[in-house]
């Protein structure tokens, strides 16, 4: 392995699963790593405090004008670990593909951006702006990471790597998650017209709701699609001889840019509330999202864009702007008024796979491409 490869598998080997899984752990370990990396080369580095025993980690290589800044950003948390097939935090070489948790996302990613920023500084290259390089916390779970980066943050441009097959991303979509109580009233089972059914009353809101998600295929997105919905748990009843007083569901449902956080929620209430004028006894609550996240749409006239696509195409890469249906915390940079693209060496198909790996040339020619992205932009 080449030092690049060496890195890539000294942070696999770190625990960093976010702690919102069973088995996670914390990203400190992750942060001192980085933080030894960048000192010994003699790039400034600091942490932030993210929660307790969380921290951002943060280079900074100065530029030749100190009014332009590039933001690079990758999370340095992790996916968990349960129903994985290889041993998670064993880095595995095998036909050019490292293994182990993380590998892919994004841990890769920080490898590249870590040797990208460094080399110039070992090379002793100053660039023309001011370079950022973050490792951020929590990206997993609730994105508080790039949150806490983005407080009082000014960039020209910001790279987020996440695994997009070295493509150019400037658009994705966005994530409203939260939940619909419908409320029942117990019985014994032997008598359940005493009762409300709360199940029963479940099936027809289920009914009503992905009648409603029939009409999103006909607002489409030119590179994302249509927005999509999906309920993904549903719990109800305590046993079998009683009538059910309460079920709730968990629904994820996913936006493309135009479309509002506030008034996609809102279109659901109203679902629940049509179905309460017409269903007799019928109750039910629509809860305050437990997760948003706007879409993600940067004009391919963008600069960090126009030059992002100019050094793939010099690196004989595909230089085309895509889009894809995930998220990533290249949309909270944005919404912090900085142009963001979410550009990074592995597929999304790996992302928390049981066998998860990623191919070490394109982790080589991600490096390659933050580095030339440094000098050219």
């Amino acid at each position: 392995m080449d030092e690049l490869i060496e890195t890539l598998a000294d942070l696999v080997r770190i625990n960093s699963v976010n702690p919102a899984y069973p088995d996670g752990a914390l990203e400190s370990a992750m942060a001192a790593y980085i933080q030894e990396f960048f000192e010994k080369r003699g790039v400034e580095v600091s942490q932030q405090c993210v929660f307790p025993g969380r921290p951002n980690v943060v280079a900074r290589l100065p530029g030749r004008d100190p009014s332009g800044r590039i933001v690079f950003e990758a999370h340095t948390d992790t996916a968990g670990v349960s129903g994985m097939t290889i041993p998670p935090f064993e880095p595995h070489l095998q036909d050019g593909r490292l293994y182990g948790r993380g590998a892919c996302d994004t841990k890769a990613g920080v490898a590249a951006m870590m040797h990208a920023v460094a080399s110039l500084a070992e090379d002793r290259i100053q660039p023309r702006c001011e370079v950022v390089f973050a490792g951020t916390a929590d990206e997993e779970y609730s994105y508080r990471g790039v949150v806490k980066l983005c407080e009082g943050l000014r960039a020209d441009a910001a790279i987020v790597s996440e695994p997009t097959s070295l493509r150019l991303v400037v658009a994705t979509k966005g994530c409203l998650r939260f939940r619909i109580r419908v409320q029942g009233r117990a019985a014994h089972s032997a008598k359940p017209h005493l009762g409300v059914n709360a199940i029963s009353h479940m099936a027809r809101l289920i009914a009503a709701l992905e009648e409603d998600a029939m009409t999103l295929d006909g607002r489409p997105h030119v590179l994302l699609g249509p927005p999509t919905f999906n309920i993904g748990t549903i719990h109800g009843g305590s046993q079998v001889n009683i009538v059910p007083d309460s079920c709730v569901i968990e629904i994820d449902r996913r936006l493309v840019p135009g479309e509002e956080l506030e008034q996609v929620w809102r279109s659901y209430c109203g679902v629940v509330a049509n179905l309460k004028h017409s269903i007799p006894g019928f109750a039910a609550v629509v809860e305050e999202p437990m997760l948003q996240d706007l879409p993600l749409e940067t004009a391919t006239s963008e600069p960090v864009a126009t030059v992002a696509s100019q050094v793939l195409a010099n690196l004989g890469l595909n230089s085309e702007a895509i889009g894809v249906p995930y998220g990533s915390d290249a949309s909270k940079l944005a919404r912090a008024g900085i142009p963001s693209v979410v550009l990074g060496p592995g597929t999304i198909d790996q992302a928390h796979a049981a066998s998860e790996f990623v191919d070490c040339d394109e982790v080589r020619k991600a490096c390659a491409f933050y580095r030339q992205f440094i000098l050219a932009f």
